[in-house]
């Protein structure tokens, strides 16, 4: 740093865009140029060795101090070999498949010369509509803190300098999934102890895991937007938290700040640059202001200093001033990339991210034999089968429902099929969704010339398995829906289909939680596929047809209506409570609705049936800093070898603050064979028990608990405790 110029610090701090990665409407230009001189700290959106070879060469060969670049990217769910969306993974509730997911993500990744990923997003979002929930865990504070841990762990390894270990960059900092109206990049407002504790702690817990990099939110937090926040970036980040890396921004997020009304594009990179951020993606804010800023007085030297050090620091830890090309090898790009056990992994975990909804009479399984009518726009499609947020994946190269079918029955089972409908015929919401990728491939024939086709098909067979859902590109990024059923031309597919009396099975693609009360009420068995991946095809004929056993577990709540939303399970109790009786008035619910979810947090079926014992407590009055054990005994009670995720909740009845109803402070997944039984225990300290007061003080208070376990947030069985100082 003391050989450096004033423009070659800031340049550090200059993060711009190639290639395809563009998620806004500025574009950066003139980046050969910029490198030679030192202008620019880092590149996002190029992969492929011979690509950052090439401007890597160009910074450190041609530029005065020869300072490597940091090679950044979108790496959501896989880089080549494409995952289930993070809201998919999160259902698997297994820690060890999630870090895995990331770990072959950053080895693919690091392969094709990336060493910085924008992921993991550890947003907590509760709000359906928002189509970015798809690239969370969902809304449990608690759970969305172990994933964000896997996930960290699995793109960084033991050692930034490993060849094949990328640096997680954690998003999006702060509070941005508590959008309100779930409408992208709008305005979150929430009160202090709600932000620390059911927003932060996932924040914290990367902190924890040792994440090398940041990024920050577009939304305000207490009337300031993240970008330029010095409470969240400085106060809290690094002095609370100890976060010892650098913060970027979100695509042209310091310009935007503008928009907020804090003033033009020198004052707010003045104020962002004091308030702790380092690097300023594609808008070139620092680069075009911070020179003119220091003469004025604005910002000083020592600010520019620090946000330089933090940047180099990073390179240092990743080793690319050691070795500039660390990641960058055309052999590795081979072997290591798309490869045979990658696919393999990602066939396993679309299985275990599947969520069985609904199963009336044990439609599923399905036989290998027979007759299938296959329907529906996603049934043999290849391009949706990935999923929103991926940038490097190849559609060409993914599994239709139909090829797996085929690849894991053969013969044995007669498929007809018949697309049946578009995925929409709404030309509004088409426009829309598919603004990026380009129109969908409509059918030439009428909607009802479709439909007539798919129940004529119908008819010829057992049972109908109806692909269908939201297409990739309607959520994820800019992708908010204020409707968040099926789309009504899928849905008047599944009307007709339903009216042949043939037993149908809907596979539902989404992004998101949905709508589903008509589907509920009609459909033989749902089975929430998510977006699968590469792998969807193979992994949903595995399950269909009783290969593999579903498990997942939801980890966002499935309203009955949008009018219900914000829905979560670990709501607060208010004065006047519903309990459920019929007509009474002046209690807390809706005239037209149940309060209740149509699948609530922690729900998922399985092909088999699972009992549980009463909880069993080894003590009821314990003191200060012990363990209570809390026991189940879960019994396998159907005739399918199978998996459950036994969670553990507990409710603080009486507090000096009002508390949620229950949180989830505990998950065992076991395995079971037909009759067989396990007991599975709990350890409870003081440490499950604390939360935030009205000081935002952390910690515990005496009294009775109530330990619940179950297999989902509302059915569980339940004990008390009483637990003394």
């Amino acid at each position: 740093m003391g050989k450096m110029t004033l423009d070659e610090k800031i340049g550090q701090l200059n993060l711009v865009v190639m290639g395809n990665a563009i998620t806004g409407t500025v574009i950066s230009k003139g980046v050969e140029d910029k490198m030679k001189r030192g202008e620019i700290g880092g590149i996002f959106g190029l992969y492929g060795t011979a690509n950052v070879s090439k401007m890597q060469d160009l910074a450190v060969k041609q530029s005065r101090l020869h300072i490597p670049l940091i090679f950044g990217l979108d790496v959501i769910h896989g880089h080549r070999t494409i995952f289930p969306i993070p809201l998919g993974v999160s259902a698997t509730w297994d820690m060890g498949l999630i870090q895995q997911s990331a770990k072959i993500a950053a080895k693919e990744a690091t392969a094709e010369g990336l060493n910085w990923v924008f992921s993991p997003m550890v947003d907590i979002a509760r709000d359906p509509r928002w189509g970015r929930i798809s690239e969370g865990s969902g809304e449990d504070p608690w759970y969305g803190s172990k994933v964000a841990k896997a996930m960290v762990k699995g793109y960084q390894g033991n050692n930034l300098m490993d060849a094949d270990a990328v640096m997680a960059c954690v998003k999006h900092f702060a509070l941005y999934g508590g959008a309100e109206a779930g409408r992208e990049y709008n305005t979150v407002d929430m009160s202090l102890i709600k932000m620390y504790q059911d927003y932060l702690p996932p924040y914290k817990a990367a902190v924890d895991a040792g994440a090398g990099s940041f990024m920050s939110s577009f939304n305000t937090i207490n009337g300031m937007p993240a970008t330029v926040n010095k409470w969240l970036l400085t106060d809290l980040l690094r002095k609370q938290w100890g976060f010892k890396g650098f913060v970027v921004s979100d695509y042209t997020a310091l310009n935007e700040v503008t928009n907020h009304g804090l003033g033009d594009l020198q004052t707010v990179s003045a104020l962002a640059l004091k308030a702790g951020l380092d690097m300023d993606m594609v808008g070139e804010g620092f680069l075009t202001t911070l020179k003119k800023s220091l003469k004025e007085g604005k910002v000083t030297p020592q600010e520019i200093d620090l946000a330089c050090r933090r940047v180099l620091e990073a390179k240092y830890k990743l080793g690319l001033f050691k070795n500039p090309a660390k990641s960058i090898n055309a052999e590795k790009e081979k072997q290591d990339v798309f490869t045979d056990d990658n696919r393999k992994f990602a066939r396993q975990i679309a299985e275990h991210s599947f969520v069985l909804l609904k199963n009336q009479g044990e439609t599923l399984p399905l036989k290998k034999s027979g007759t299938i009518a296959l329907v529906g726009p996603l049934a043999d499609n290849h391009s949706e089968m990935l999923g929103t947020w991926v940038i490097a994946g190849d559609p060409n190269k993914s599994v239709s429902v139909a090829e797996g079918i085929k690849n894991v029955v053969g013969e044995n089972v007669k498929v007809l099929y018949a697309k049946g409908a578009n995925i929409t015929d709404d030309s509004l919401l088409s426009i829309r969704a598919f603004a990026l990728t380009g129109p969908e491939v409509k059918d030439k024939r009428t909607p009802q010339e479709m439909i007539d086709e798919a129940v004529e098909t119908a008819k010829k067979a057992d049972v109908v398995v109806a692909v269908v859902g939201e297409s990739a590109n309607m959520s994820g990024e800019s992708s908010s829906r204020a409707d968040i059923d099926i789309p009504e031309s899928q849905k008047e597919l599944l009307k007709a289909l339903s009216k042949t009396g043939k037993p149908l099975v809907i596979v539902l693609f989404n992004g998101r939680p949905l709508t589903l009360t008509w589907e509920d009420k009609h459909a033989s068995a749902i089975l929430d596929a998510w977006a699968p991946g590469t792998e969807a095809g193979n992994a949903i004929a595995d399950v269909l047809f009783g290969n593999y056993n579903p498990a997942g577990k939801l980890t966002a709540t499935f309203p009955r209506s949008v009018g219900q939303i914000p829905i979560y399970y670990s709501h607060k109790n208010t004065g006047r409570p519903f309990d459920g009786t019929g007509g009474a008035k002046f209690k807390s619910d809706y005239l037209d609705i149940s309060n209740d979810p149509l699948y609530p947090f922690g729900y998922g079926l399985s092909y088999t049936t699972f009992s549980y014992s009463g909880v069993q407590l080894d003590k009821t009055n314990p003191a200060g800093n012990t363990t209570v054990k809390a026991t189940v005994t879960v019994t396998n009670t159907g005739k399918y070898a199978g998996e459950e995720v036994v969670q553990l909740y507990i409710s603080d009845p009486v507090a000096s603050i009002s508390r949620s109803v229950k949180e989830l402070k505990g998950f065992q997944k076991i395995s079971l064979q037909p009759g067989e039984s396990k007991v599975v225990s709990f350890n409870i300290t003081t440490a499950d028990l604390k939360f935030y007061n009205d000081k935002l003080i952390y910690d515990w208070e005496p009294g009775q608990f109530v330990v619940q376990i179950g297999t989902n947030s509302a059915n569980v069985q339940s004990a008390a405790v009483q637990w003394l100082k």
